[in-house]
């Protein structure tokens, strides 16, 4: 019975660590949550900068095809046709050229844990700790003693018994 409170102290310690592990370890579960956050928004970032990418695309290909829309972004870069006249108005304006949203630059964040070292130094002191309070326990209610204390009378040890 003795050694078992002492190896249920074993048993505390790992209960500790796998805890740890679970809850602010490494691969726990707040971690796992935070990288699925992550990955949503990545996601969401990802579907606009496609859209993006379609929307460019389309506008290439009626750049290449559609002459009305050719017509139109000549004449936004100030390019006229032969029949046309021009006449210079001073004081406006310039005209804003089309500035194409891009999406935004995404960086790769690290989940926040507590390192697996420091899970298991915990554990381990959490261990000792109960191991300390079991001896001190055990030493206090005389079960941890190193010497038993039996009365000898001339060499023949006295045994306490109740009597019938």
């Amino acid at each position: 019975m003795k050694r078992a409170k002492y190896i249920f102290t074993v048993f505390f310690g790992t209960l500790v660590y796998v805890l740890l592990s679970m809850t602010v370890g490494q691969n726990s579960l707040r971690c796992f949550n935070q990288m699925e956050e992550q990955k949503r928004f990545l996601s969401k970032q990802t579907a606009a900068i496609q859209n993006i990418n379609s929307e460019l695309d389309l506008e290439l290909t009626a750049l290449q095809n559609d002459r009305a829309v050719i017509a139109a972004y000549a004449r936004k870069l100030d390019y006229v046709s032969d029949d046309e006249k021009l006449v210079k108005i001073t004081g406006l304006k310039p005209a804003q050229t089309t500035l194409y949203d891009t999406g935004t630059v995404l960086r790769h964040e690290e989940p926040s844990y507590l390192d697996e070292k420091y899970c298991k130094m915990i554990a381990i002191f959490f261990a000792l700790m109960l191991t300390i309070i079991m001896i001190l326990y055990d030493v206090n209610n005389g079960n941890f003693s190193s010497k038993k204390n039996k009365p000898l009378i001339a060499g023949i040890p006295v045994y306490d018994l109740p009597q019938i």
